[in-house]
């Protein structure tokens, strides 16, 4: 049966009127983690600087990467400061290691923090939380197998320095990232703004975080309303029939993405609330989730690239041979990290407040507890 006009003209409307608000909302969501990045750096990015400097311990480096990159939450940010002070020779290739590796655990605070926007709904909360902490936990695993070989065989330092010998004649570039050009300007004015109003960095950076994740609600909250009306139906059967249909597909889509907008916690936080409204599963989102651990590594590499230094090359390389390392060990492994991911977030969904001692715990609490601890003995 056909429509009338004027009902066909009213679902054109409601249809152009709910695309509008979807990529509305959708910049906004995109808006508040650039906004939540810059206040961490109001406070953090110094800290960060000057913990890395605190010891060539590998324990602590791994902590000091996890603390220092949920603070300015970016992997990205945390392993170019890393490369740069190589190239300075503030810390060797060995020590610079271990920081990295944190520092891949420490980008997926930012998928938790927006599964919490579900929080109030239990079983979209345990799908949600499933798909934020399967980062964490492919990273977190490929850490306790890396770590230690590392240290006995050191394979990535010396892989990276043969890579680093025939790429650093090469010369790099500076890529800019289309997302930053689209949010960026936004989220100066705004922390701007307050910093005039609020002179004390500090302070400033409490209040522009407290923006940012009033921001972050009210977008994911509205764009899970918006995807179910839009997305499920003809763009549901996209997303599982081509997108997400074949895991090397999805593996190449998360390494070009993230390779474009250059922030692997925003590529992954986008499918997060694919995973809680039923529409993506576990199983299609792992190997995207790993690709965009791949393609997050650019950065570095041509940050490292325009240094022309060696070392500093050897050190984006061993980002990118890390997280090459985790895909080729826990891929054919996959059940594994999916498995934890399920148990987990089916308990954290029966007590939800756990979800908040998670993060806390994992991304703050615990890194600057044994930080202390490590450096006092």
């Amino acid at each position: 049966m056909n429509l009338p006009l004027n009902d066909k003209s009213k679902a054109k409307l409601s249809t152009v009127l709910r695309a509008a608000g979807l990529i509305f909302f959708l910049y906004l969501f995109l808006l508040s983690i650039e906004l939540m990045s810059s206040s961490f750096k109001m406070f953090g990015s110094g800290f960060a600087e000057s913990l890395f400097s605190l010891t060539s311990n590998p324990i602590i480096g791994l902590f000091i990467g996890i603390l220092a990159t949920s603070l300015v939450q970016s992997s990205s940010c945390t392993t170019s400061i890393v490369v740069g002070m190589v190239a300075g020779g503030v810390i060797p290739i060995q020590g610079a290691i271990p920081i990295i590796m944190g520092a891949n655990i420490g980008t997926t605070v930012t998928n938790s923090l927006v599964s919490l926007a579900h929080i109030t709904r239990p079983t979209e909360f345990r799908r949600a939380f499933s798909g934020a902490i399967i980062h964490d936990t492919f990273n977190l695993l490929s850490v306790l197998v890396f770590l230690p070989l590392e240290t006995f065989t050191r394979y990535l330092e010396h892989s990276a320095v043969y890579l680093s010998n025939i790429f650093c004649g090469i010369g790099g570039f500076k890529a800019t990232s289309p997302l930053k050009l689209i949010v960026s300007p936004l989220a100066n004015v705004a922390t701007s703004f307050v910093s005039r109003i609020f002179p004390n960095p500090t302070v400033a950076g409490i209040i522009a975080l407290i923006l940012s994740l009033a921001l972050l609600f009210v977008a994911l909250t509205r764009l899970v309303k918006l995807m179910r009306g839009i997305i499920i139906g003809k763009i549901e059967r996209l997303l599982h029939n081509y997108l997400f249909a074949k895991p090397l597909r999805s593996l190449v889509i998360g390494i070009v993405f993230t390779a474009m907008v250059q922030s692997s916690s925003a590529a992954t936080a986008l499918v997060v609330p694919l995973i809680a409204a039923g529409i993506l599963t576990l199983e299609q989102v792992f190997p995207y989730t790993i690709g965009a651990n791949i393609g997050t590594t650019i950065t570095a590499l041509l940050a490292a690239l325009v240094t022309q230094n060696p070392a500093a090359i050897a050190t984006a390389f061993v980002h990118l041979l890390f997280n090459l390392s985790g895909m080729i060990l826990w891929y054919p492994l996959r059940r594994v990290p999916i498995k934890i991911a399920h148990i987990v977030s089916g308990f954290v969904a029966r007590k939800r407040y756990f979800a908040l001692l998670y993060i806390g715990l994992l991304f703050y609490g615990l890194p600057l507890l044994l930080i202390f601890i490590t450096e006092g003995l």
